[in-house]
């Protein structure tokens, strides 16, 4: 194995982050989730020894710079001193509000709605993302189109983005949702692979 990078890390701390999602939709036991959030945190901690061997930062720094983003973007929960406020807003909007408005005080030359979504993230989870920013920023969401045959992969890229919009306005995770359906396949398939396979429930 050659020498540790951060790019050589990232398929395994990728890797390490779906094995915890998995862990928890699947229900697994407190224990196998201990276990798997540790498996993430060891990534964060070669990481961090990587930076602090070429002297950029610590995981000390790592630590305290989420502790000091923590209370600068919850003001309705943290007073500046990083204590408890006595109050909290009543309802998820309000919280969602403080939290924009603390982000787009902390990057005010950030225009575009979309900045800072990883272009990495698997395409149905980028275009959750990107749907979940724009009705906060009231920029309209793609137009509904007619489900296939589609003549081309725009086509079907546009009808995909119209379903992940749907599950958006439903409040639900569209990624998160096929997941569990493949799941489902594959336990269905492995258990009888001559098919045919219901639709997923």
């Amino acid at each position: 194995m050659g020498a540790l990078t951060h790019a050589s890390l990232v398929e395994y701390l990728l890797e390490e982050a779906y094995e915890v999602a998995e862990t928890i939709e699947e229900g697994h036991p407190d224990s196998e989730l201990l276990g798997e959030l540790g498996d993430v945190l060891l990534q964060v901690v070669l990481h961090a020894r990587l930076a602090e061997e070429r002297g950029a930062f610590t995981f000390d720094d790592v630590a305290r710079g989420l502790g000091a983003k923590m209370v600068r973007r919850n003001p309705h929960v943290f007073r500046p001193d990083g204590t408890l406020q006595d109050s909290f807003p009543a309802t998820i909007d309000q919280i969602v509000q403080k939290w924009d408005a603390v982000k787009r005080a902390e990057k005010p030359g950030r225009k575009n709605p979309f900045e800072g979504i990883p272009q990495a993230l698997p395409a149905l989870a980028r275009a959750q993302k990107s749907l979940d920013r724009a009705a906060r920023a009231g920029v309209a969401g793609p137009t509904a189109i007619e489900a296939g045959p589609f003549a081309t992969e725009e086509e079907l890229g546009n009808q995909l983005l119209a379903v992940v919009r749907s599950a958006h306005a439903g409040g639900f995770d569209a990624e998160r949702a096929l997941r569990g359906a493949v799941r489902q396949y594959q336990q269905q398939a492995s258990r009888n692979p001559e098919g045919p396979y219901p639709a997923p429930s």
